[in-house]
């Protein structure tokens, strides 16, 4: 096993990882920014190394400072966690040059599944259903209109090295279909410096669907159920559960057996996720495979009693699975909710300041994964999320109902957030009827609104 492992990430999935680490007997060295000086993972971890200003370009994403810090430090191996560097091949690949071992899949492995219309042809050939869409990348708008014609509108155009809705556009129509696809290319090029697109027929009002892959290297892949996504906001996930109140028995296990195929197909290994949409005729389609551990994987620790990131760790280190899958058995129903600093009344803008009060939640049954205390200032230069609230009970309705308390306990003064807005979604009818999809929020935002305007508070 490794004595020390450096965290290339902040916030609550760098206290995330330094739990994990300190449970294992494991230095962790944490490489933060000037941002981050008075954050917890630096009073927690074994060694704090600052390694740059705020901005992100010039600190977090740094792949040879952070290679060069963890050589000094003497570490084995890296964490990249979520976002940054979390699916970065060349960094990966940088890692595995400098004999330091990259905690997640090869660089090959990321490269073939990071392109979105390779990973879509990849799965095609290994009978995991796709979309109808384009067999390769769309050069120009002609092409992309050839194709739309071909598979009926609407069209999705996406982004093949895109991810996090970014460089992903609907259009309806032929009209619709120019700015969409220029949009979505030069947003793709900004984002990404790759500007290479393909088109999809777009599913309307599907359920997001994803299924917790894991892997060693020994070729030992199975999944540990799946999670339920559909709560998003601009394409970003806001509420995650597990298990999906739309699949049967039936459907779960066949589309549990595709995301293990699927796996197989990119010859996977560590922690993973494949992704699916559902349509309203119960048909899946796969999306796409997010070769990292994922903001929401502790629904599927707490349903699964197994601990996702440990794993990650042990597969790193050469070691087997802990478990085949006829040793996972999953219990109950948990929710999470991501708790933003953001305002959903300006249209979720970020709200970043000083924490002058903080009081969250606890409990039998409810963990709280976060990075804030009281007098913490949340940086404007990194992503909105500050917390994670996450409550497993015995039924779907019981979840609800402790994670309604849980948010009832939040209390944050300083800094506005989206906590009140969740609690009202888990009050809705068509939520508590599992009557939803990813076109939750586009129809009921403003319905949610009112009932904060006018001070309702549950008992609908």
């Amino acid at each position: 096993m490794f004595k020390r492992i450096l965290i290339a990430n902040r916030g609550e999935i760098a206290m995330r990882l330094i739990r994990c680490c300190r449970e294992m007997e494991i230095d962790t060295v944490l490489a933060y920014s000037e941002a981050d000086k008075d954050s917890l993972p630096v009073q927690f971890a074994t060694y704090p190394v600052c390694i740059g200003p705020a901005k992100a370009s010039e600190s977090y994403l740094q792949q040879d400072l952070l290679i060069d810090v963890a050589r000094k430090m003497e570490c084995e191996a890296i964490h990249p966690g979520y976002g940054f560097l979390s699916e970065n091949a060349d960094f990966a690949e940088k890692c595995e040059q400098n004999g330091i071992i990259f905690i997640g899949p090869s660089a090959d492995i990321i490269r073939k599944m990071g392109n979105k219309q390779a990973a879509r042809t990849l799965m095609k050939q290994n009978q995991v259903p796709v979309a109808p869409g384009s067999d390769g990348a769309v050069q120009t708008l002609a092409e992309a209109e050839a194709v739309a014609d071909k598979i009926g509108y609407p069209v999705l155009v996406k982004a093949a090295a895109g991810g996090g809705g970014r460089g992903m556009r609907k259009a309806f129509s032929k009209e619709e279909l120019k700015s969409a696809y220029e949009t979505a290319k030069a947003e793709a090029l900004s984002a990404f410096g790759d500007d290479e697109m393909y088109l999809e027929k777009l599913i309307l009002k599907p359920h997001h669907i994803e299924f917790q892959i894991l892997g060693d290297s020994f070729g030992n892949i199975i999944h540990l159920g799946e999670r339920d996504c559909s709560i998003q906001r601009r394409n970003q996930k806001m509420m995650e559960e597990s298990p999906s109140k739309v699949l049967s028995s039936e459907l779960r296990k066949e589309m549990g057996e595709a995301a293990v195929r699927a796996a197989k197909a990119a010859g996977y290994y560590s922690a993973g996720t494949v992704e699916f949409v559902l349509d309203q005729e119960k048909h899946f389609y796969f999306i796409e495979m997010n070769t990292r551990i994922q903001v929401e994987h502790p629904v599927t620790e707490m349903v699964s009693n197994v601990d996702l990131v440990k794993e990650q760790i042990r597969v790193a280190a050469g070691l087997r699975l802990n478990a085949t899958q006829a040793d996972i058995v999953l219990t109950g129903h948990a929710i999470e909710c991501r708790i933003n600093a953001e305002s959903p009344e300006r249209g979720f803008a970020p709200t970043p300041g000083t924490i002058e009060f903080l009081h969250l939640p606890g409990g039998n049954g409810v963990r709280i994964e976060t990075a804030m205390y009281q007098g913490y200032t949340i940086s404007p230069y990194y992503d909105s999320m500050v917390a994670k609230i996450i409550v497993h009970a015995e039924s779907r309705l019981d979840a609800i109902r402790k994670m309604r308390v849980a948010l009832e306990e939040v209390m944050v003064q300083g800094i506005d957030n989206n906590a009140f807005f969740q609690y009202l979604i888990l009050y809705h009818p068509d939520y508590i009827r599992g009557n939803y999809d990813t076109s939750f929020l586009e129809e009921h935002m403003g319905e949610l609104l009112e009932w904060h305007k006018a001070g309702v508070k549950g008992e609908r």
